[in-house]
């Protein structure tokens, strides 16, 4: 018996054998795994090919400087949650629109049946090549996501909304049925199937949800998002999105001061927060955010309400000086150059993701619940 043991775990090389014979085991171990699994099923954590995150811009520059690392990470699940009316649409739109710019391909899962075209147009996604479907169920809308990212030409897929992948079940059953957790577990199957295919792919995954609140709640937040807690366990980074001031010309309302907390955050430090304009019928502007982050700089200087960029008066008052540097996109690409510049040292470290980085409240109970 003790022979046929040792004849068996000949090839095992034993604890006290030479580095060069355990290093040689080793590149025959990587051999057959790469030779079954595919290139990178292994590979070392400082290859630079494994390190270097690639991402998409949000469109609002304080927003990509507060996620660290230039924009939403590719290959990876994000969550944009916030109240009605808070700009959700609006960020994921602005993603897939800079994706497009950049020459990728995105798709949009319309399962509120709410998308809109013109303002769509408006933001800058190119409406012709953007790729829609409007499912009828839940099930459908994740089977048709998971089969656009496996076929791996796709940059974003947009999921809108989350509450709204009503499961089969419910659809063809009466008005008072109860389904407990129903969707909790679609889509906890769903992100299961989709994580992978996703990191090979290198597809950004935009799910957006809304907000409930808990019955009861004495201490602490009542909010929460529906559809489970599988999505809060696989998405990479979560951003809370919230209007905080209405912007007024004259008496009229023309867009929403916002404010974007990164709740969760997997490549980067976490619980940083970005503010910037969203302007009725035009998205976020560009112009505000550089303005705002220029004068944090100082690379702007800001005297009473006049706005100035090295001796050249850009507009009294922040409207002004919005409409000079939309005028003169040579200005403000020489101000955004500065911004990231100026901030380089900390945006250009190599990063490597991890997963030491959760939200304080999340409790791992079950991806089911």
């Amino acid at each position: 018996m003790t022979k046929k043991n040792s004849k068996a775990n000949k090839t095992v090389p034993e604890i006290g054998a030479d580095a060069a014979e355990r290093g040689k085991a080793l590149d025959m171990a990587l051999g057959q795994i790469e030779k079954q699994f595919g290139a990178g099923a292994v590979m070392k954590m400082g290859d630079k090919s494994s390190m270097a995150i690639e991402t998409v811009p949000t469109g609002a520059l304080s927003l990509d400087l507060a996620l660290g690392v230039g924009g939403l990470p590719r290959g990876r699940v994000i969550e944009i949650y916030g109240p009605e009316g808070s700009g959700k649409t609006t960020l994921a739109t602005h993603v897939v629109a800079e994706a497009q710019r950049n020459g990728g391909v995105c798709a949009y899962i319309d399962a509120e049946h709410a998308m809109d075209p013109t303002y769509a147009r408006a933001i800058g996604v190119d409406v012709d090549e953007l790729l829609i479907s409007q499912p009828d169920t839940g099930e459908q809308a994740l089977e048709i996501a998971d089969m656009l990212v496996r076929s791996g030409a796709l940059d974003v897929i947009v999921i809108d909304s989350v509450a709204a992948l009503t499961p089969k079940a419910e659809i063809e059953g009466d008005m008072g049925d109860s389904h407990v957790g129903l969707q909790a577990r679609l889509m906890s199957q769903a992100l299961r199937k989709l994580a992978s295919n996703l990191n090979r792919s290198q597809t950004i995954c935009i799910f957006i949800n809304q907000l409930r609140e808990k019955i009861g709640v004495m201490f602490g937040s009542p909010e929460t998002t529906p559809g489970g807690r599988a999505l809060k366990f696989y998405s990479s980074v979560r951003l809370d999105i919230r209007r905080i001031e209405a912007l007024k010309d004259g008496l009229d309302i023309v867009g929403n001061r916002t404010r974007v907390k990164v709740v969760k955050n997997k490549v980067a430090p976490p619980f940083r927060q970005a503010e910037f304009d969203i302007m009725y019928g035009q998205g976020i502007s560009r112009e505000g955010s550089v303005i705002d982050l220029g004068v944090d700089l100082d690379i702007v200087k800001k005297s009473g309400a006049w706005y100035t960029y090295e001796g050249e008066q850009l507009g009294q008052g922040r409207e002004n000086a919005k409409k000079f540097l939309f005028d003169n996109p040579e200005v403000m690409m020489e101000i955004t150059d500065r911004v990231w510049r100026e901030v380089a040292p900390e945006a250009e470290e190599e990063i490597i993701a991890t997963d030491e980085f959760t939200e304080v409240d999340d409790i791992p109970i079950s991806l089911d619940e």
